[in-house]
């Protein structure tokens, strides 16, 4: 049994991946959505999965459809070999017709037989000069893909690669520099509001760190918001009104 994706589904495919993936500010989430969109278009899959590998090998983020595809990969990454690693490796599609009797990958193979995977189809994630994870499909018939699948999931891979690089060179600086601000934010208040504590009760800077430390601990909220209150009148009379 082969797969290939008629054209005009094809197109549709992958319009519908780039609409949910441009949608989408987390990697996570965005990987795991691909992931969803090769499942359909590959319907007679037993399941389809996705993989963001580093330059050591070590997946960073991964989406799948089906706890078959969960287990698949949890194998090669615990065993160090299989289709999936060796398409990163490669940067080749990587088909395997009975997964159970391949002998390129002898300890996966084993494991494959044990959860019934008998085919198992995985194409890179190439964008310019770097190969960032792989794509791949699950089936529990033997000989399920063919080079009519490979072309098919090829012209996935490559749209998607482009809108996942797109996406991590995007969310890095915004989740950096997100969290910069409030670690800054946080410290500007948290100043504030000792050196409040310190002029208005005559404390010192020691009893005013206490006196913070144990408003958070009371009130059971984080310094800074603890600060917040401080410095908006929340304490009054003694008592600390969260905000």
């Amino acid at each position: 049994m082969s797969q290939q994706l008629p054209l005009d589904e094809l197109t549709l495919t992958l319009a519908r991946i780039k609409g949910l993936l441009l949608t989408e500010e987390k990697v996570d989430r965005a990987v795991q959505l691909l992931a969803e969109g090769i499942r359909d278009a590959f319907p007679g899959s037993a399941g389809a999965g996705v993989s963001l590998i580093d330059e050591q090998g070590n997946r960073t983020s991964a989406g799948a459809t089906d706890p078959l595809v969960i287990e698949g990969d949890q194998s090669q990454y615990r065993l160090g070999e299989g289709p999936c690693l060796s398409a990163w490796a490669t940067e080749q599609t990587v088909i395997v017709s009975n997964a159970g009797l391949d002998d390129r990958w002898p300890a996966w193979a084993e494991s494959a037989r044990d959860l019934k995977i008998a085919s198992v189809i995985s194409a890179p994630l190439i964008r310019g000069p770097r190969c960032f994870g792989a794509m791949k499909l699950y089936a529990a018939a033997t000989d399920a893909y063919d080079q009519k699948t490979a072309g098919s999931l090829e012209k996935l891979a490559a749209s998607a690669a482009i809108l996942l690089d797109n996406i991590q060179s995007t969310e890095t600086p915004k989740r950096f520099s997100e969290g910069l601000v409030e670690a800054l934010t946080s410290r500007d208040a948290i100043s504030r509001a000792q050196g409040y504590l310190m002029g208005q009760r005559g404390m010192t800077e020691e009893e005013a760190v206490k006196e913070l430390l144990n408003l958070s601990q009371e009130s059971k909220q984080s310094l800074a918001v603890v600060s917040a209150g401080i410095l908006s009148g929340g304490r009054k009379d003694g008592a600390f009104e969260g905000t």
